[in-house]
């Protein structure tokens, strides 16, 4: 069950506000608190799901906002590290009254932390812990193919269809250094790798060999 505190002052803008809060700490739940903020009076008017120890009426303890804040009015995901050391990503977001003037500031606090653990441990899951043995695929031009062409967009930072002509023509160039174009099928196998035709290979080849 959501834990749900709000002051009992009349705000009409805090009113304006109250279900999407509600609407973020039910689907974050238990991992979000949300809370919101009275600028004028510096204090906390209402929380979602505290776990932080703070409460209605504790002081908001903010800056005054930013000028840039008026282009901006949200700011975020930004980190944020809770009492007992669990990370945050967190989003605020002004709330204006009717007459636009800013009146509160909404905050969403999410727990990285369960996120973070599942991350680690899919990562250590999944992750290749050595090298695969040289001696395995070493006579296996499909994947020194496969291989070399990753290795090529990695460096640039481009999916291979992304790549132009005078990348081709480099990888390629590549390839052929290292002899894998004298295996039968290697130019079908490449095509297939860049996404191109065969006969494209074979003319940015014969442009290579001359």
């Amino acid at each position: 069950m959501i834990a749900v505190e709000r002051t009992e002052a009349e705000l009409p803008w805090l009113r304006a506000v109250e279900p999407a809060c509600a609407a973020f700490a039910a689907l974050l739940y238990p991992h979000a608190e949300v809370v919101v903020h009275e600028l004028g009076a510096d204090r906390i008017v209402a929380l979602w799901n505290p776990f932080s120890g703070r409460s209605v009426g504790d002081r908001s303890l903010l800056e005054e906002l930013p000028a840039h804040w008026g282009a901006q009015p949200m700011q975020g995901p930004y980190p944020k590290v809770e009492l007992d050391g669990r990370p945050m990503s967190a989003v605020s977001a002004v709330v204006p009254d009717a007459d636009g003037v800013a009146r509160g500031l909404l905050c969403v606090n999410l727990d990285r932390s369960p996120f973070d653990d599942v991350a680690r441990i899919f990562g250590a899951l999944f992750a290749p812990t050595t090298a695969p043995p040289p001696e395995l695929f070493e006579r296996d031009w499909r994947d020194q193919i496969a291989s070399t062409v990753a290795a090529y967009c990695a460096e640039r930072a481009l999916p291979r269809e992304r790549l132009n002509r005078a990348h081709r023509i480099e990888l390629l160039r590549r390839l052929e250094q290292a002899g894998l174009f004298a295996t039968r099928g290697a130019a079908d196998h490449t095509a297939t790798a860049l996404g191109v035709s065969r006969a494209t290979v074979y003319s940015m080849l014969k442009e290579i060999r001359e």
